[in-house]
């Protein structure tokens, strides 16, 4: 039987943009499933939390018998490292190993600074112009766009997701882990990686130089290089 390796996209992304990943850990008789995670393509029919993305993990991996032949490697991108965690805090016997691309996960502390300044914004929400003032705001200072480009469901989704603090789970994490950062990351900041790895007792830590957030797009090749190491 092949080894099996589950990938967990981000957020607002999709199994499509992983294919050249896919593609080349294939190549090494690895086999790669890539789902779309819930609310991103079609709308969800109410607003979900970590839990009910647990709970369709679960169900995912019962349905596909990824559990048999001695289980599975788990990957997860940012918002999907979020699910990877608490799976692997619950079902340590069920993963071979756990792969985690600048995973979220704790919550950033804002600048006190900051938050006044939003604040006192509040005072001028009469004035025309208002909205899009703020949306560059959250874009550019809180780096909140996410929530911004969501709707519906989603937009409930979002805050949920984000408000759950997963830094406690750390420390729990038996599997054989590794991190994978890129350098110039800024939406998960290499530093989360840093803690992370000194958590998490059994993981190694491994950063890609000259690269960002998304780095199965901007160097799939490399990316594929390091989780192909790690499985093999």
């Amino acid at each position: 039987m092949p080894k099996i390796l589950l990938v967990l996209h981000g957020w607002q992304s999709s199994k499509e943009k992983w294919a050249k990943v896919k593609k080349e850990i294939e190549k090494q008789g690895i086999k790669v499933i890539a789902p779309d995670l819930p609310g991103f393509k079609k709308e969800l029919d109410k607003p979900w939390d970590l839990d009910n993305y647990l709970e369709w993990l679960e169900m995912f991996v019962e349905k596909n018998s990824l559990k048999l032949n001695n289980g599975f490697y788990l990957l997860g991108h940012s918002f999907g490292g979020r699910i990877a965690l608490k799976f692997a805090r619950k079902y340590p016997e069920a993963l071979k190993g756990l792969i985690l691309v600048s995973p979220a996960g704790t919550r950033k502390k804002t600048n006190p600074m900051i938050k006044i300044l939003a604040s006192i914004a509040g005072f001028f929400s009469f004035m025309p112009g208002y909205e899009l003032l703020r949306k560059i705001f959250y874009f550019k200072i809180l780096r909140k766009g996410d929530y911004f480009k969501a709707s519906g469901n989603l937009k409930e989704t979002f805050k949920k997701v984000v408000s759950e603090d997963l830094s406690y789970i750390f420390e729990y994490i038996s599997t054989p882990t590794l991190l994978i950062w890129g350098e110039k990351d800024d939406y998960t900041p290499i530093e989360q990686g840093y803690l992370m790895n000194k958590k998490i007792s059994n993981s190694k830590m491994e950063i890609l130089k000259g690269l960002s957030h998304t780095p199965y797009l901007e160097n799939p090749e490399l990316l594929a290089e390091k989780i192909i190491g790690f499985i093999k």
